[in-house]
């Protein structure tokens, strides 16, 4: 077993910015530590050391821990939002190991060459996953340069990608009825109901619905209290059905967990164990095709419908963001292009004058 020597040269590197990362109170993985007493060369092989990107590797991890770091710890960002940053920058660490640069000495030229093919190329992305991939460099850059880790922002002069923003799936009142009806039973079958039902009379993401404590719902207020997106808490008003289906279910399905198991989560599965994002998943969709729903049926479908359907009835804007818990209005203001389209539906089926102008437009048509 051969020692290498670079190794050793990089892997005392490494423990000494680890030493400084450590002491600002971050961390970082064991796994980016070379053990030369492990490094082993195939016969016949020169040993020559580790490449430029072997040897920026661990540095470029190092850079990407500081700034999920500062993301999670300093902006408070939900844990969801963080993995899918780590895996963006995990995509662009592999990029600069086979350019064999650092992600110090990038160029605009380099941030394109990663960017075309996610763009229009072979490894093209969705227009939401192209923005945020790009949105996640430009953060890193801006931070390198506000901490003196970089000295140019190579992002700086890239304009944002423009989001084509699509109508999310709403339920009308009568589909969302029928879903309510049918929602899949077997031994979970209040379980199940109650999910359903606080889905859609509180709109909670199924981050938030997963998180849900036992203390956490006011069965006598009639509230829920959750974290949403940064860890950002907000008390939500319950409907009677949703409150109702909640306290069945703790009567009759969740006392059985009580005595045997100390998880205090709302919602178990059967194993006494917390329900994953992807139970919920399915639980919505086989309950949309058993209800014979034609449209595209998820958890989030439902917390679109609460929107909407506030909107509909009379709710104002600020309201309504502060019910979903969006940091920008404009966010909850795509639920007013809905209603409008609503009320448009309505206009032209129930006016007379418009049913007029209708007719007279097929007529002319026909000419």
């Amino acid at each position: 077993m051969l020692k290498d020597s670079a190794a050793l040269r990089a892997n005392e590197q490494l423990m000494m910015e680890r030493h400084k990362t450590r002491a600002s109170g971050l961390t970082i993985s064991d796994e980016n530590v070379v053990n030369p007493a492990t490094t082993v060369l195939k016969p016949g092989t020169r040993n020559r050391g580790p490449s430029t990107g072997e040897r920026n590797q661990g540095l470029e991890n190092h850079l990407f821990q500081e700034f999920l770091s500062y993301l999670q710890f300093e902006r408070g960002l939900a844990d969801n939002t963080i993995a899918s940053y780590r895996r963006d920058l995990m995509q662009f660490g592999r990029f600069l190991q086979q350019q064999g640069i650092n992600a110090e000495e990038v160029d605009l030229s380099q941030i394109r060459v990663f960017l075309q093919p996610l763009a229009d190329g072979a490894g093209k992305v969705a227009m939401a996953s192209l923005a945020r991939k790009l949105s996640v460099l430009k953060s890193f850059y801006r931070f390198l340069s506000r901490e003196g880790l970089a000295l140019d922002n190579p992002t700086e002069d890239l304009l944002s990608v423009k989001r084509n923003h699509k109508l999310p799936t709403v339920l009308n009142l009568g589909e969302t009825r029928l879903l309510l009806s049918h929602v899949v039973g077997g031994r979970s079958r209040l379980r199940n109901t109650a999910i359903v039902e606080l889905l859609y009379s509180a709109g909670l993401r199924v981050s938030e619905l997963t998180g849900l404590r036992i203390s956490d719902i006011d069965l006598e207020g009639g509230y829920v209290r959750c974290l949403g997106k940064g860890s950002k808490e907000r008390v939500i008003p319950v409907g009677e059905p949703a409150l109702m289906a909640v306290r069945r279910y703790l009567e009759r399905e969740r006392q059985q967990f009580s005595l045997k198991i100390k998880d205090d989560h709302l919602f178990l599965n059967r194993f006494g164990r917390r329900l994953s994002r992807q139970t919920i998943h399915k639980l919505v969709t086989e309950s949309a095709h058993r209800a014979a729903l034609t449209k595209t049926v998820t958890p989030h479908t439902l917390r679109h419908s609460f929107a909407t359907h506030l909107l509909a009835g009379g709710a104002d804007l600020r309201s309504v963001q502060e019910m979903l818990g969006h940091a920008d209005i404009s966010t909850t203001e795509i639920y007013t292009h809905l209603s409008r389209q609503k009320l448009r539906e309505i206009y032209f089926n129930a006016h007379p004058r418009a049913k007029q102008k209708i007719e007279v437009e097929s007529r002319a048509r026909d000419f």
